[in-house]
């Protein structure tokens, strides 16, 4: 893999990371709008921008080839579906003062990703790894224990964003990233509507329960979700899982920082040791990965 490819992938990483670490901080204009309803509106406006920029960049072709494929196109479908659960329990998060369990969830997700690798790509875990996955787990069972409830939230957004990314990376070589984006989230479509329907027959139509602040933060929903989604798909072509699993930090710090000293969340002790357990493991994750990356740089001038 070429030297600017990859730099250029770690860029994309690096800014969709970020990008989705600050988007606790802009929901914040959408409080007071029914969260299901708001999804809706989420998918509705990503479609928009979705052909907007197909129609702008004239990849209608591109677009007609990956619908050629079942193959990709089922594959993207089921990551349609995946990024729909995962951006309705974050939206069921950040909007219910529950932030800090939407970080934990990203910072659970490498770990995540070990997993799904020896499920589903028949991948071994290492002596370290399994160590790592067992801390991982400790960490939230002492949440549980602490809180006295599971922290369903956060589960359910690092497994959802976990599948979300083993199958970007599997489609990553023959599907380009907008093509992508626009079949995910015409899949994500219908689920979303329903969501909507039920959530305005329960409680009306909340879209503009927070004034004009709301209504321009929903409108422009469909850029926040384009933008570092497409980012991280062009991340996932260019550059390694090693790679993205170093940059996925980003999010989930920048967020628990907004909700533990912005958001003033409660920190109790059960918390901070079960937090303290989750950064260990990662620790160990990432000090294995590196140790990998960095043995087989060295190992290919050898070789070759």
């Amino acid at each position: 893999m070429s030297e600017p490819r990859t730099t250029t992938g770690l860029w994309y990483a690096i800014f969709a990371y970020t990008f989705w670490g600050v988007v606790p901080i802009y929901l914040q204009l959408t409080r007071g709008i029914d969260g299901f309803e708001l999804i809706g509106w989420r998918v509705i406006a990503s479609v928009v921008v979705a052909f907007a920029l197909v129609a702008a960049t004239r990849g209608w072709g591109r677009l007609a080839a990956v619908l050629r494929s079942r193959r990709d196109t089922g594959s993207l479908v089921l990551a349609g579906f995946a990024v729909l659960v995962n951006w309705t329990a974050f939206f069921l998060g950040v909007l219910s003062d529950r932030v800090l369990e939407t970080s934990l969830g990203y910072f659970l997700n490498p770990l995540v990703s070990v997993v799904l690798a020896v499920l589903f790509l028949g991948e071994r875990l290492r002596p370290v790894q399994w160590v790592a996955v067992g801390l991982g787990a400790l960490g939230v069972l002492v949440m549980v224990i602490g809180y006295g409830e599971v922290p369903w939230i956060g589960l359910t957004v690092a497994v959802s964003f976990g599948i979300y990314g083993l199958i970007k990376k599997r489609v990553g070589g023959s599907v380009d990233a907008l093509s992508g984006f626009t079949i995910e989230t015409v899949a994500a479509l219908p689920a979303s509507l329903v969501m909507m329907g039920v959530a305005i027959a329960a409680n009306g139509l909340t879209v503009g329960a927070n004034g004009a602040a709301g209504i321009w933060g929903t409108a422009l929903l469909g850029l926040v979700t384009a933008i570092p989604l497409l980012a991280f798909a062009s991340a996932a072509r260019r550059i390694s899982l090693t790679a993205l699993a170093f940059t996925q930090y980003l999010a989930p710090i920048i967020s628990f920082l907004f909700g533990a000293f912005v958001m003033l969340e409660p920190m109790p002790l059960e918390r901070w040791i079960g937090f303290a357990l989750v950064w260990a493991s990662l620790v160990l994750v990432s000090t294995d990965l590196l140790g990998r990356h960095i043995r087989g740089h060295r190992a290919r001038p050898r070789a070759a």
